[in-house]
């Protein structure tokens, strides 16, 4: 049984290692998640769809037109079977609409919409964040589960060496058959920890396939650490400037603002305008009736009485979604705090980790490379030789965490703080613009025909949505 799992993890490994080696860098790995993303092309076109909103209250600005075409029947039952006083007749109506004045209701709609915008792009941007800081918490697991296969399988070498000394000195006498025993016992808890390191790398790689879009080729070590800020105070007053979900928050209470607003002028009327020309012709029984023409115009001005407390309801809704907004902006702003405040002690703790990790390794080996050569005199036994050896091993293996864990900190400073953006990383990618579909779109066009609507069609191919 043994030897089935030593050749098991011997095969696994081989096929890593003949994978193409091809070296891969942190920031290949970020410009492939961000234009791979799935994610990210979900919340684009629900930016999209917020900018559609902005057209349709536009609309409500402009004149409507529209046609009717009716054709109606009449039927009389006479006593006299000779006369036929059945009708038909058609009527053809054009009839133009226009809201002269509402207080300013559509304005307010129009601002709202336009707030709403804004809040779908802080929305994206946060969406970015969480995509590229994916892409980086996956590059590095793939590069700590990578480390780990190599840790092991030196391991394995190192172990398979001891149980030959075990054996050769058991030959001459010097060891027992019980040092033996525990330096087989060492190398096939190795032997599994290897099989263990490979899965765990093949679980990272498929990882990684999600976070970036494609499988990792042979990861270049992680650049230097990114700048965060000079001290964990201006971190927290940059999160309340610049994060996206800060940003977000506010923009939403201001479309809340507005529908107060909104819904206060609901109870003041509208004036209107609406003019109409119609063509009528008809028969009755086998004579042709007369062809008719009219036109009107028509200036109109209505408002509600009485709508059974439906506009107060709608005014105690909005002001109690603007309520709502206002203390989740409070709530967010803090939890942004709590959130950089809980970044920076967690990248303090792992560097911190990371040089205490360094200088355990360093004692651990000389004491391995001691217990070994004492071992050889005689003064210590296999399983001193064994203990030590597991010890520096764990070490090693505390250093590869922290390594890690020290980038992943990093990058977790960077987006509590709202900069973790292609345009602060300079990454090498085409960045998405909101501002093309918003002012392709913001005039309300009519897709055929015009010269916005052309503009358009163009913005939705090279979208790739056409």
């Amino acid at each position: 049984m043994k030897r089935v799992t030593r050749w098991t993890a011997l095969v696994l490994a081989a096929g890593l290692a003949a994978a193409p080696a091809q070296s891969e860098t942190l920031t290949d790995a970020l410009v492939s998640a961000y234009n791979n993303s799935d994610l990210l092309e979900q919340s684009r076109a629900i930016l999209r769809a917020a900018d559609e909103n902005v057209a349709q209250a536009v609309a409500t600005l402009r004149p409507t037109l529209d046609y009717s075409i009716a054709r109606d029947y009449g039927f009389r039952n006479e006593d006299s079977p000779l006369v036929d006083n059945d009708s038909v007749s058609n009527t053809l109506a054009l009839t133009a609409r226009l809201s002269i004045y509402e207080f300013g209701r559509n304005r307010l709609a129009i601002e709202a919409a336009k707030e709403a915008v804004l809040a779908a792009r802080e929305a994206l941007k946060s969406q970015e964040q969480s995509i590229l800081f994916s892409a980086i918490e996956a590059y590095m697991e793939v590069r700590r589960a990578q480390d780990f296969v190599d840790l092991r399988r030196n391991n394995v070498r190192v172990l398979s060496e001891e149980l030959r000394a075990a054996n050769d000195r058991f030959e001459v006498g010097e060891v027992t058959r019980t040092d033996v025993a525990q330096a087989e016992a060492r190398l096939a808890a190795a032997e599994a920890n290897f099989v263990v390191a490979v899965g765990d790398l093949e679980i990272a790689r498929e990882q990684y396939n999600l976070a970036v879009g494609r499988y990792p080729a042979d990861l270049a070590p992680p650049p230097p650490l990114p700048t965060t800020a000079p001290s964990e105070e201006q971190a927290r007053q940059i999160a309340q400037r610049e994060h996206p979900q800060i940003q977000q928050a506010q923009r939403l209470v201001a479309v809340s603002e507005l529908n107060v607003a909104q819904a206060e002028r609901e109870v003041l009327p509208t004036v209107s305008g609406s003019a109409s020309a119609a063509y009528q012709d008809g028969q009755q029984g086998n004579e042709l009736g007369e062809f008719s023409e009219s036109a009107t115009l028509r200036l109109e001005l209505t408002g509600p009485i009485y709508r059974g407390g439906r506009i107060n309801s709608l005014y105690r809704e909005a002001v109690a979604q603007r309520d709502e907004n206002r203390a989740q902006l409070l709530r967010t702003a803090s939890e942004i705090s709590e959130l950089v405040g809980r970044a920076w002690a967690i990248q303090q703790v792992d560097e911190a980790r990371l040089v205490s990790t360094e200088r355990q390794i360093e004692a651990a080996r000389v004491a391995f490379e001691g217990t070994r050569e004492e071992a050889t005199l005689g003064a210590r036994t296999t399983l001193d030789v064994l203990n030590a050896e597991q010890e520096l091993l764990d070490a090693e293996g505390e250093r590869i965490e922290a390594l890690a864990r020290v980038q992943v900190a990093a990058y977790g400073v960077l987006s509590a703080m709202g900069r973790l953006t292609t345009d602060y990383l300079g990454l090498p990618v085409t960045a998405y613009d909101p501002s093309v579909y918003y002012n392709a779109v913001r005039g309300a066009p009519a897709v055929v025909g015009s010269e916005q609507g052309i503009k358009l069609d163009r913005v939705l191919r090279s979208l790739g949505k056409y």
